[in-house]
């Protein structure tokens, strides 16, 4: 029996309790929030979501566990040059300061930017997020040790340079003095100075070599979620399979500000052990008060992997179509898996946000994305049902996702099948008690989701 092609578009939908937590917060430590329906909604942003799964996936792939173990994976950071370093030390017994500013010269006159050298925190990291695959710094190391002898004096010149155009600028609240325009230069490398001093240009084969070494290449994550890199024009951007939109609050937002109280524990061993009233009496309050805002509420939340996307991203990554193919297969299992299992850590510790799983996840293919967020552009109605409402907020809502995908299925003839899965019993009775179409597979899990 031949398997019936897939459909390009894999969208996912998710309907989740959530009680006493804060996964996303703003510059205020308040929690984000969106206007819907008229009402406001509590909100967990996509870049949230987005970076919960894919370190969810990577962490999984590289301790050898799930669809993906053995694949390679990215990294995001500035710290590309330190850990280039740090190879360069640990493995080639480079001394740290030579390590430290050869590849911070390699790296820079490649074309990424790097902080102010003169503050300690920043002055090795690139102004930018790298997302690159995982062993980009030993693989900048490996060259760096193989041209050593070559590289050191273009090192030296590149740094003698760059104090003497450092020199140059004027200070902070100096009279600037007018200078007759410098003469165009041609062919300066990327990182080259103009106006000051030329920089010597990085030998082409180091630029290559790193420019390879930050490339995509093989990464299942970038091919995932896609980068773009506009510092270096000539290092290949990825546009992502993957379509995250943000998370909203199904009814509308609830929220608290909870007081706390921190105890002093010396304090209290002290005021424990006092043999007076008085002695207590001076050991009395808490270490640290505050506020803390958290939110309750049952989201809907939505993302879709374009599988055509992907599998462009694996081929253009140099892999066959045999391997694309199985790769895609793998990545789209872990994807499912991420979207079902990860959650933003923030106060993960002083909430256990990370143990909650969804009350309904629905899964169905189609020739394009397919986005419900207007099944709930009318805030729930939690009122019981014997009053007229819709009853709690979660299988309300999971009533609500269940009857707007039926009726746009009767009209959209590309949705053939779809797969729900509920980690509820209370949802699962209204799966089995539901007149549910019968295109829609209950599945037990979320590896059944892909079908």
């Amino acid at each position: 029996m031949t398997e019936a092609p897939r459909s390009q578009f894999l969208s996912l939908h998710v309907i989740e309790t959530l009680a006493a937590v804060l996964p996303v917060r703003d510059e205020n430590g308040q929690p984000k929030s969106m206007v819907f329906g008229g009402v406001e909604r509590h909100m967990i942003t996509s870049q949230a979501r987005r970076r919960a799964e894919r370190v969810h996936a990577r962490d999984r792939a590289n301790a050898g566990v799930g669809a993906l173990k053995g694949h390679s994976m990215g990294v995001r950071t500035r710290e590309w040059a330190l850990l280039a370093a740090r190879e360069l030390e640990s493995t080639y017994g480079w001394e740290w300061d030579e390590a430290m500013t050869t590849t911070r010269a390699v790296i820079e006159a490649s074309g990424l930017k790097f902080g102010d050298p003169a503050k300690k925190t920043v002055a090795n990291l690139t102004k930018v997020l790298v997302f690159a695959p995982a062993d980009a710094g030993v693989r900048i190391a490996a060259h760096l040790a193989e041209q050593a002898e070559s590289l050191r004096p273009w090192r030296e010149e590149y740094l003698a340079a760059q104090a003497k155009a450092a020199a140059k600028k004027p200070r902070k609240g100096a009279a600037k003095k007018a200078e007759p325009p410098a003469e165009e230069e041609s062919g300066a490398e990327p990182g080259a100075e103009s106006g000051t001093a030329k920089l010597p240009a990085l030998p082409k084969t180091t630029r290559d070599a790193v420019l390879l070494a930050l490339a995509p290449r093989d990464a299942v994550d970038i091919a995932l979620y896609g980068r773009f890199l506009a510092e270096i024009a000539d290092s290949p951007n990825v546009d992502g399979a993957v379509q995250t939109g943000h998370a909203f609050t199904v009814q509308e937002a609830e929220q608290i500000d909870d007081f706390y109280a921190a105890a002093d524990d010396a304090k209290q061993d002290r005021k424990r052990n006092a043999l007076s009233f008085l002695d207590a009496a001076d050991d009395a309050g808490a270490g640290m008060t505050g506020y803390q805002s958290l939110i309750s509420g049952t989201f809907y939340r939505h993302a879709v992997l374009d599988r055509t996307q992907l599998r462009t991203n694996l081929r253009v990554a140099g892999m066959s179509a045999e391997e694309a193919e199985e790769t895609a297969i793998a990545a789209e299992q872990e994807f499912v898996n991420s979207f079902v299992e990860a959650f933003p850590e923030a106060k993960k510790n002083s909430t256990a946000s990370t143990g909650s799983l969804p009350g309904l996840v629905l899964a169905f293919e189609g020739e394009r994305p397919y986005n419900y967020a207007a099944a709930f552009q009318l805030a729930v109605d939690e009122r019981p049902v014997s009053e007229g409402g819709e009853g709690p907020a979660g299988p309300a809502a999971v009533r609500r996702l269940l009857r707007h995908h039926a009726f746009v299925s009767k009209r959209r003839p590309d949705l053939l099948t779809a797969r729900v899965l509920t980690y509820d019993p209370g949802i699962d009775d209204i799966l089995r008690t539901s007149d549910l179409p019968a295109s829609v597979t209950v599945v037990e899990n979320a590896e059944g989701l892909t079908g």
